[in-house]
């Protein structure tokens, strides 16, 4: 089965992303989301040229979804970056608190160095920064602790910029998901593709799914991935067999699963398959790992 290259962007985040130009210049502090999944595949490659020294809050969020070997091996290859990390589950509202202490400090610096120079103090203005899907919104309704911003897990869903107040102290600015304008590194592209974090247009399910079997396979041998080398079996009753050079023969795989559950309908398959992955149903597992 083929893997044709996988590339999305949209008009709307074109648009977004000339107006994020602008709103840069009014915010003191940028709150990056991440998927904690993929904390390097969804991290933007031009995101320290638009921050231009501004300070940074970097978030890894689904950590519901992701085993907590994972969490620690990527505390520990951040921290040799330097890097704090805020890790949440806007889901449940884990560790949401204490992203929104972090911003708040950042406020009060800030208004230390008004004051020095006779100015008055005033909220911090935050901007909330992401791929599309990995949270944003979800995360401002929770630090707002109601629905004020539309959330969904799918990718696409705001598609302009709105401030939000969050008492005396912060303001947030939700923005659209951004994308780098070509996705070369198809690697990443498949990553974005499986947490759905990139519009389904982009990507043929099928090829999708085989290559997520095969990556479940070489992901059952890091144990720190949160993989059950059995998992497919347990969950579809379909054991993966194996092409003589080793590699895991995915597309058999997906032809025998189709034919158990969903009467041989393979794209139903493959998006039950994905669905499940995404739902969390196979299980807290990373697909990226430092």
């Amino acid at each position: 089965m083929g893997s044709p290259q996988i590339q999305w962007y949209p008009g709307h985040i074109a648009k977004a992303e000339r107006a994020l130009h602008e709103a840069l210049a009014k915010v003191d502090l940028v709150i990056e989301v991440r998927d904690a999944r993929i904390p390097l595949s969804t991290g933007h490659p031009r995101l320290q040229r638009w921050i231009s020294g501004k300070q940074h809050l970097l978030v890894l969020n689904r950590r519901d979804m992701v085993s907590v070997p994972a969490q620690q091996a990527w505390d520990q290859w951040f921290r040799g970056s330097e890097q704090t990390i805020w890790w949440c589950d806007a889901k449940a509202g884990t560790g949401v608190k204490q992203l929104q202490q972090a911003a708040i400090r950042s406020g009060q610096a800030l208004n230390a160095r008004r004051a020095a120079r006779g100015m008055k103090p005033r909220p911090v203005r935050a901007l909330m920064l992401g791929f599309p899907n990995v949270g944003k919104s979800a995360l401002i309704n929770r630090l707002v602790r109601q629905k004020v911003v539309d959330s969904a897990r799918r990718a696409g869903v705001t598609r302009s910029l709105r401030w939000v107040r969050l008492g005396q102290e912060l303001d947030l600015l939700d923005a659209p998901g951004v994308l780098p304008p070509r996705l070369d590194d198809q690697q990443a592209a498949l990553r974005l593709a499986l947490c759905d974090d990139i519009g389904q247009a982009a990507y043929d399910s099928e090829a999708v799914a085989v290559a997520f079997v095969q990556l479940l396979a070489h992901l059952s041998a890091v144990p720190a991935a949160g993989v059950a080398a059995d998992l497919l079996q347990q969950r579809y009753g379909v054991p993966l067999g194996q092409l003589p050079a080793g590699d895991p023969d995915a597309e058999t795989w997906l032809l025998e699963a189709a034919s158990r559950h969903t009467s041989g309908d393979t794209t139903r398959m493959a998006t039950k398959l994905l669905d499940d992955y995404r739902c969390a149903r196979l299980g807290a597992i990373a697909l990226e790992l430092p």
